[in-house]
């Protein structure tokens, strides 16, 4: 089976500065590979040219067979994308928002309306569906940023730290929801320095500051 993600040798320099040392891996559908090591050493660097946001100076990476290109509808219409909080419209609501996204990825309303519905369900933030972003505590503006990552259809899901603002109780339902994900189908990179996500969700684990990557038992 062809890997749906795979790296050799990837790394990116920028003007003799290494912000991404080599790194290799294969992701095939269906798995999630979580990515630690120290701040600086990568992460974010390594989601960021499976985007196509950033371009690598070394080695190779394909998503389904083809480079990284944002520029292509077919790839943006694959992979789904949270790496840092996205702007948000002061007069949405977090429902209009989440509305908003999956329309401008083809979904019809009762689609969408169905989808957004269910995401703010599982996120325990349903009764929040009527409120403007900046109406969120910390912890409901995360959980709110990856309701609306999910809010679209998508193959591919990169996840910078998510998470980010999260108690445990919260931690733990977003690790569920991640790991449900995965086994229906959908792949997964998460850059995170919490164990406990990564012990809860991962099927391979990419350490870039200690260049170790495998399979977890």
């Amino acid at each position: 089976m062809t890997a749906l993600i795979s790296a050799s040798g990837l790394g990116v320099s920028i003007d003799g500065h290494v912000l991404l040392a080599p790194v290799s891996f294969d992701i095939d559908a269906g798995q999630v590979l979580a990515v630690t090591g120290s701040n600086g050493a990568g992460k974010t660097t390594l989601l960021r040219v499976l985007t196509g946001l950033s371009r690598p100076s070394e080695g190779t990476v394909t998503v389904a067979g083809n480079a990284p290109n944002e520029r292509i509808p077919e790839f943006r219409g694959r992979l789904a994308a949270l790496l840092g909080l996205p702007a948000f419209a002061r007069n949405l609501t977090l429902r209009e928002h989440m509305l908003l996204v999956a329309a401008s990825w083809g979904q019809n309303f009762d689609v969408a309306d169905e989808r957004v519905d269910g995401l703010l369900h599982d996120f325990g933030i349903a009764r929040l569906g009527a409120r403007f972003p900046h109406e969120l505590s910390s912890g409901q503006t995360q959980l709110f940023a990856l309701a609306l990552t999910l809010s679209r259809s998508f193959e591919v899901l990169l996840l910078d730290e998510p998470e980010q603002r999260l108690d445990s109780e919260r931690l733990n339902m977003v690790s569920d929801l991640l790991r449900g994900l995965a086994d229906n189908g959908t792949t997964i990179v998460m850059a995170s320095h919490n164990q406990q996500l990564v012990d809860a969700v991962s099927d391979q684990v990419l350490s870039i500051t200690e260049g170790v990557y495998g399979n977890r038992g």
